[in-house]
């Protein structure tokens, strides 16, 4: 029995390299690659027009979860999404995963891409701190700030998180690797899972899907997330910038993956927490702007990418209006 397990085992495992060796050649990444500091790391830029939007990723993620929003940005500037270190098709690198760390690796690419006229940045979920922490370093080049749903330097209520992957202890994460590595993953269809509305995306989707590498990413993320907090903490203004705050319907009921797991005292409590933390935000800057996304769960950007679009959208109309405006009163 035991020869048994070690030969499915090593059977499961060839067959998921195999299948992750035969995606990647058969989709390439759309883009370029650019080596920041050695390291390849991964940049998709269509469209024209400035400024450039620039998107980053939530936690764990790479640049297909803009499937629903880049296409359309792209018809009004140009837009970018990226792979972090670690993710997609962009190489793991050394050294600290907190968001000051992430903020000058992402400056670095840009500038090896010549992007170098402001952007508008826009964050998902950590990737929302990691943007925060972008601008706060690198306030000259950000010309206007989104944020998707962004975690906040406070860490909420913990019932909703302590179902959430973030919260898995190191054996629960070996055991996840273990599942994708020897292929049970690919085997109940996790690996070819491809969220309504992405068909576009989908050879990227599955290319990048049940790479075990890079779980060992997403836990460094996972451990340096304090970190990245207390770097957010420490931000108290963006000037002037345009800021948008993109937030949840947190008056929606419980979230299907949370029902029976948390009462419905839990959820009002992270509802409100999440609320009063995501208002917080318009403090940053006098020309902030909350919208929250009627019906939509955290992930706005699959739930409602119209709203996404259509403020993102305003947003750069209202940045161009500026740059038109300094022009005129310089004659």
């Amino acid at each position: 029995m035991g020869i048994l397990l070690v030969v499915l085992g090593i059977a499961g495992a060839a067959w998921n390299f195999l299948a992750i060796r035969h995606d990647r050649q058969a989709n390439p990444p759309p883009g370029h690659i650019y080596y920041v500091s050695g390291h390849a790391m991964h940049l998709y830029c269509t469209g024209m027009g400035a400024p450039t939007v620039v998107l980053e990723a939530g936690h764990g993620e790479d640049f297909t979860v803009w499937g629903k929003v880049q296409p359309a940005l792209s018809r009004v500037a140009r837009t970018c999404s990226y792979d972090r270190a670690g993710f997609g098709w962009s190489d793991a690198q050394l050294g600290e995963r907190d968001a000051i760390h992430i903020a000058d690796q992402l400056h670095a690419l840009l500038m090896h891409a010549d992007i170098t006229a402001p952007v508008v940045l826009v964050g998902h979920s950590a990737g929302g701190l990691y943007a925060q922490v972008y601008a706060s370093r690198y306030i000259k080049s950000v010309a206007g700030l989104v944020l998707v749903d962004a975690y906040t330097p406070n860490p909420l209520p913990e019932p909703p998180f302590s179902v959430a992957l973030d919260s898995h202890s190191d054996a629960e994460f070996a055991w996840i690797k273990a599942t994708v590595a020897l292929g049970v993953a690919r085997l109940i269809g996790q690996c070819d899972a491809i969220p309504a509305g992405m068909e576009a995306y989908a050879g990227w989707i599955k290319a990048s899907a049940c790479d075990y590498p890079q779980l060992d990413a997403y836990v460094r993320e996972d451990r340096a997330l304090g970190d990245s907090r207390r770097e957010g903490a420490g931000i108290k203004s963006f000037g002037n910038m345009p800021l948008l705050i993109l937030s949840q319907d947190t008056t929606r009921p419980i979230p299907t993956f949370l029902s029976g797991r948390i009462t419905t005292k839990d959820w009002q409590q992270y509802a409100a927490a999440h609320g009063n933390e995501q208002a917080a935000y318009l403090k940053l800057s006098p020309r902030s702007r909350r919208v929250v996304a009627a019906g939509s769960g955290h992930y706005i950007h699959y739930d409602r990418p119209d709203v996404v679009i259509r403020e993102t959208t305003a947003l750069i109309g209202q940045i161009r209006s500026d740059a038109t405006a300094a022009v005129a009163d310089k004659r």
